[in-house]
């Protein structure tokens, strides 16, 4: 099941030519070759509407609050946390000298 999947292997046929060979195919001078400048896309650029704007604005609003809420809630469920532990401390420091006063 982790076992990693590789691709089949390369199917092509090996090269029979020699160096020797494919150096005498090779023409002695080459020309450089031609720039050729990059296509223009023939797509519009993203354009926002006002109406569009808007819901995205609403929309990442919406995303900030509920963020800040959840983030609130984790430090509000830390600060009860620690509160709690705090008084179960201070009973536990009371039981204990209670304890050993021998009442």
């Amino acid at each position: 099941m982790f076992t990693p999947k590789y691709p089949p292997p390369d199917t092509a046929p090996a090269p029979t030519a020699t160096p020797a060979q494919m150096a005498a195919q090779v023409p002695a001078v080459q020309a450089p070759a031609a720039v050729v400048p990059a296509p223009v896309s023939q797509r519009p650029a993203v354009q926002l509407t006002p109406g569009s704007a808007l819901a995205l604005a609403a929309g990442c609003g919406a995303v900030v609050l509920v963020v800040g809420a959840v983030l609130v809630s984790m430090l509000l469920a830390v600060a009860i946390t620690a509160v709690s532990v705090a008084v179960t401390a201070v009973v536990l420091r009371f039981l204990i000298t209670d304890l050993r006063k021998g009442r």
